[in-house]
């Protein structure tokens, strides 16, 4: 099978099963608004928001590296490296985490409403970050183990199956609307926590697969932090940038308004798992290219994922035009707000898929900390154009600022490394090159 077809057919699949636990959630949540009011969905989505921004801290960036090391240990042999590698990434989390859990709480109260939604639940809302923070990492070290599905599974089906039994047990089982929601949010900590432990027990008896004969190459841990700690600025900027965004806003914008954008970010979030998807099946392959020195590789790799991820961007793009209205209804008629907003963060997808994984690429030519100028740019643009646009065009303002971010960080990145990496890892690169099987990027 070509690597084109491999990426569309497995990138398929993880799709179809991200769709399939978005679609419960995305049910399940429409829910939460006709049951309970758009209130009480605005606060059980900021819940998220805090918990996937603390999740992503606790391992001090080492999920972020983790695919990337787990690939190269696994191409070269080395299992020891890897089992020291996982080991100090989960003690950051246990470390952390209970540092963030005994002194967060008197400082999220400096943070206003969003900060005294997540201390009435405090205890749950720490469960489930540091439920969040083991699925990142194991789900990392699985993708560079050449296991994307069980990587990304936990999160992309398992968590939303916690979600939605959650939801029914507390529906069913509790009476007030208080003790519900309540109820709901310590359900599914309880069931992410199970499904956390699950993944990581999966985990361990891959990594057992590995040689361990190799010892330990000198300076690793210094390497993994020179990657970790710009690494965790980025994903916290890019992966979690929405998260970022309904923070922002929730002080300026209304519970309903917030309740409104933030289904319409998750709408984004899940077509925008097809793009990642494609990455995901192939970064092992690019990373291993790396390691072995095949630049031809290692540029064919890249530009067909660009290829594939635009393609897909262009068509869920499309897809959110015509059926984007029929999902906000489902949440009913206010939601329908959110549409015109909608298509316009899509168009963010194209542009993000078109200029490529120029971060990545960064790293691999040892320049970690090159992608953190862009990345500012692109979060001070969103704070200024939230501050500018939302006043004066609400929701849509909100959008079209979120839009600019992704043009000025996305633009930024691949400017940084054309001029640094001497590499254009843009889509056109792959257009210019076409299917020569011995294009190398220039150098």
């Amino acid at each position: 099978m070509g690597l084109r077809s491999k990426l569309a057919s497995q990138s398929a699949i993880m799709f179809a099963a991200r769709i399939f636990g978005a679609g419960v959630v995305f049910l399940t949540q429409a829910a939460i608004g006709r049951f309970w009011g758009a209130e009480r969905l605005g606060e059980y989505l900021l819940l998220m928001a805090a918990i996937n921004l603390v999740g992503v801290f606790l391992p001090l960036g080492f999920e972020t590296i983790g695919t990337y090391f787990a690939a190269e240990y696994r191409a070269k042999g080395q299992g020891r490296a890897l089992w020291g590698f996982l080991a100090r990434a989960y003690f950051h989390v246990a470390v952390v985490g209970a540092l963030v859990f005994a002194l967060g709480y008197p400082v999220v109260g400096l943070l206003g409403e969003p900060g005294a939604i997540v201390q009435a639940h405090w205890l749950p809302v720490g469960l489930m970050a540091l439920s969040a923070a083991l699925v990142m990492v194991s789900g990392a070290a699985l993708i560079g183990l050449k296991r994307p599905m069980a990587g990304y599974f936990a999160d992309s089906v398992f968590r939303p199956m916690v979600v939605v039994f959650a939801f029914l047990i507390a529906l069913l089982l509790l009476g007030a609307p208080d003790a519900e929601f309540g109820g709901f949010v310590w359900f599914v900590a309880g069931g992410y926590f199970a499904v956390a432990v699950a993944q990581f027990a999966y985990m361990i008896m891959v990594v057992r697969q590995i040689p361990t004969e190799m010892p330990v190459p000198v300076g690793e841990q210094r390497r993994w932090w020179r990657f970790a700690l710009p690494w965790m600025v980025i994903v916290l900027a890019t992966d979690f940038f929405f998260d970022l965004d309904l923070i922002l806003l929730a002080g300026h914008l209304s519970r309903e308004e917030l309740a409104i954008f933030g289904v319409c970010t998750r709408i984004f979030s899940l077509v925008s798992f097809a793009v990642v998807a494609v990455y995901s099946v192939t970064l092992p392959d690019i990373f291993e290219n790396d390691a072995l020195g095949d630049k031809a590789g290692f540029a064919r790799r890249i530009g067909d994922a660009n290829l594939v991820a635009t393609t897909i961007a262009a068509i869920l793009l499309g897809g959110m035009i015509v059926g984007g209205p029929v999902a906000l209804m489902l949440f009913g008629p206010a939601f329908m707000a959110g549409a015109a907003p909608l298509g316009v963060l899509c168009l963010g997808l194209i542009v993000r898929s078109a200029l490529g994984p120029a971060s990545l690429v960064l790293s691999i030519h040892d320049r970690p900390y090159a992608p953190l100028p862009a990345i500012a740019l692109g979060v001070t643009t969103l704070v200024v154009g939230n501050i500018v646009m939302v006043p004066l065009w609400g929701l849509t303002g909100a959008a079209v600022a979120a839009l600019l971010s992704m043009t000025v960080w996305s633009v930024a990145l691949w400017y940084t490394a054309y001029r640094l990496a001497g590499v254009d890892v843009s889509l056109f690169a792959r257009l210019r090159r076409g299917n020569s099987p011995d294009a190398v990027p220039a150098e």
